[in-house]
């Protein structure tokens, strides 16, 4: 349960084993298949389309509802978000919101203030402690069958689709596409978990150690303006001024164009205007 003490010797190896396998894979094969611009075309390209999935679908969707869409998106979300190999959305948001509630407190399940940085950034996933989804926390989302089921069979998808890479494209284009993208796309996804909570500016007062860092928005679509979203986490926009780049608002307003998504939370004015030099007194009040 997330209750639960740390223990750092609570490592689940064996479940585990697949996930430091895919890091050796990812070694050794650009080793064996020599980059090519196709192929680091093809690994770039899949590492953005999965984190958007992440970051717009298992973070801002799923884990804070802050923007509407339909059931029919809502699954697309939901099916691409899987090929990013981490789980389902379902544990994705249970433990996502779980974090929001204890931030950088005791119960917070990768805080790099509460225990370290490596358990922050990749500890906590192959610990024993957080294998199930904490249903509780996600009794909106437990509503919809087709969730709860590609929550139950994450590995479904992730294993359809590099089935289909290697089958279609060879095995230079899943090494690639397949593998190592993957594991880029996961430390990618891991350092808003860990330096997020370290490095970068502070522009509210929270109750946390959350920041904001430009790279790692950059290297994240827009997710390492930490800092701003937790101040005001039911905001589907964490670039709040214009000069903090936020590709994954971005396409939330292309895809409102056509009507594919709507009522796009952002942060409200008084919230800016605290951003912009006057600093809060308390955290600004928001649904999680």
């Amino acid at each position: 349960m997330i209750e639960a003490e740390y223990d750092p010797e609570d490592i689940d190896w064996f479940r585990s084993i697949p996930f430091f396998a895919v890091h050796v894979v990812a070694i050794v094969g650009v080793f064996l298949v020599p980059p090519s611009w196709p192929l680091v075309a093809l690994a770039v390209g899949l590492y953005l389309v999965r984190m958007w999935a992440i970051i717009v679908g298992y973070h801002r969707y799923f884990s804070h509802r802050s923007f509407k869409t339909s059931r029919a998106f809502q699954l697309v979300m939901a099916i691409v978000g899987l090929a990013a190999v981490q789980k389902g959305p379902l544990w994705w948001a249970a433990h996502h919101r779980h974090h929001h509630r204890h931030s950088d407190q005791h119960g917070d399940v990768h805080s790099p203030i509460v225990r370290d940085m490596l358990w922050a950034h990749v500890g906590w996933i192959v610990s024993r402690q957080y294998c199930n989804t904490e249903h509780q926390r996600v009794r909106d989302l437990m509503k919809f069958p087709e969730l709860r089921w590609l929550d139950r069979h994450h590995l479904v998808v992730p294993l359809t689709a590099g089935g289909l890479l290697w089958a279609i494209f060879g095995f230079e284009a899943f090494i690639w596409g397949g593998i190592v993208s993957t594991v880029a796309l996961w430390h990618g996804t891991f350092t808003i978990n860990s330096l997020a909570h370290v490095i970068g500016r502070r522009r509210f007062q929270t109750k946390d150690n959350s920041r904001n860092s430009f790279v790692l928005s950059m290297i994240t679509l827009g997710e390492g303006w930490h800092n701003n979203h937790h101040y005001y986490p039911g905001s589907a926009r964490q670039g709040f001024y214009w000069w903090e780049i936020d590709i994954g608002y971005y396409s939330l307003k292309f895809l409102e164009l056509f009507g594919i998504v709507w009522d796009i939370n952002e942060p409200p004015k008084r919230v800016l205007d605290k951003g912009r030099g006057r600093p809060a007194e308390k955290p600004e009040a928001a649904a999680a």
